[in-house]
């Protein structure tokens, strides 16, 4: 267990909230963690929000307080914000504070860079820099109930505490490796992706990894009906799956029924759904059935197909060797779905897009080499 008693205010009033944004205002790293329940929304629904500079930490009850405007000047102020494992802590802040804690470092990513497992959970990363064992009781634990428990207020003071303590380790390995500015690049990618998470509502369907099964017009369908799933589910606040899921959509994109009746014949497809959204997912259909061929868009290669398989192992393989010369995970260079793209954009005869910064210097001369290879 933990050795530290941590000191926590909590704040449920604005005043409460910008005195502690004033006790903070100074620091060069402010490390922050959010508890949300998300089971019934699209949106996540803040339950607590957690910052600090040092040994006492800040408990925001956002259920009783606003963001403050002084609150949100101290998320986008000069100091390092610290999160582990950022991506939906950043879904609340965006919805909860209208803004995104710049500049970010996000642990997690910190630790990819180091060696280490790059999906190391926080505890293990506490015990791996530290040597202390977070409690785990909690991590569960229902966040909007009130009042918090003691339990429940030391464990969430503790995140944010030892948060701090594991930066100040992992920046000193950082600085002598010469990788701090990786880091930076990459946490800048996580806020900018954050603050495009409405934009990418267009290339949802790229992430179904059957796309290959469909012919243009089913992926057109299919691409409009996800663009639509995306946007109305934000606009009820509702879960993707309460409103329509990934698999029935392409369900429906692979029959590309013509009325209600050959909509009921798709696997899964219920009288209740027909009837709420039976018109507007058959004039999807429809306007895909239509569309001018040029604008639509290219099949995409069979993952499964021999030159597919071999295209792909070979710039895997350039991959893991310069991840292995860096003493770091091969994700960490180029994920999976990242090497898949660029065998598709061989495959099609596409300008092939290369990886920028400090990745194409490491990386494009052995992708360029690995693809000359398999070709000849």
């Amino acid at each position: 267990m933990s050795s530290l008693t941590p000191s926590f205010q909590w704040l449920d009033t604005p005043e409460a909230l910008d005195a502690a944004c004033e006790q903070v205002a100074d620091a060069s790293v402010i490390a922050l963690d959010t508890e949300f329940f998300r089971e019934n929304t699209f949106f996540p629904v803040p339950a607590l929000i957690q910052f600090t500079a040092g040994e006492e930490a800040y408990l925001i009850d956002p259920v009783a307080v606003p963001c403050t405007d002084r609150f949100r000047a101290l998320l986008q102020n000069s100091a390092i914000k610290l999160l582990h494992a950022c991506s939906e802590d950043l879904e609340v802040f965006q919805h909860w504070a209208g803004v995104l804690p710049v500049p970010l470092i996000d642990t997690q990513v910190v630790q990819g860079f180091l060696g280490e497992n790059p999906g190391m959970g926080y505890q293990k990363l506490v015990e791996f820099w530290v040597g202390e064992t977070l409690p785990k009781e909690e991590t569960r634990s229902n966040w909007l109930v009130r009042p918090l428990t003691p339990a429940q207020c030391h464990y969430a003071a503790l995140d944010v505490i030892y948060l701090l303590k594991v930066w100040t380790l992992q920046a000193e390995k950082l600085a002598m490796l010469g990788r701090r500015e990786w880091v930076d690049a990459e946490c800048a990618s996580l806020i900018e992706q954050a603050g495009r998470s409405v934009d990418n509502d267009q290339q949802w369907y790229t992430r179904q990894r059957q796309l290959w099964r469909l012919l243009p017009r089913q992926m057109e369908a299919y691409r409009l009906m996800t663009t639509w799933r995306e946007g109305e589910t934000r606009r009820r606040d509702l879960p993707r799956n309460w409103l329509i899921s990934d698999k029935l959509l392409f369900a429906v994109a692979e029959k590309m029924p013509s009325n209600r009746f050959e909509l009921a014949e798709v696997e899964g497809v219920k009288p209740v759904l027909i009837k709420k959204e039976g018109d507007t997912l058959l004039a999807m259909v429809k306007q895909a059935q239509h569309c001018d061929e040029a604008t639509l868009p290219k099949r995409w290669p069979d993952p499964m197909h021999p030159t597919f398989k071999s295209r792909f192992k070979a710039l895997k393989k350039a991959v893991t060797g310069k991840a292995d010369d860096l003493g770091v995970a091969p994700e960490m260079l180029l994920r999976r779905r990242d090497i898949e793209t660029l065998v598709m954009q061989d495959l099609a005869g596409e300008p092939l897009i290369w990886p920028t910064g400090w990745r194409g210097e490491f990386l494009n001369d052995a992708l360029v080499k690995a693809l000359e290879e398999r070709a000849s």
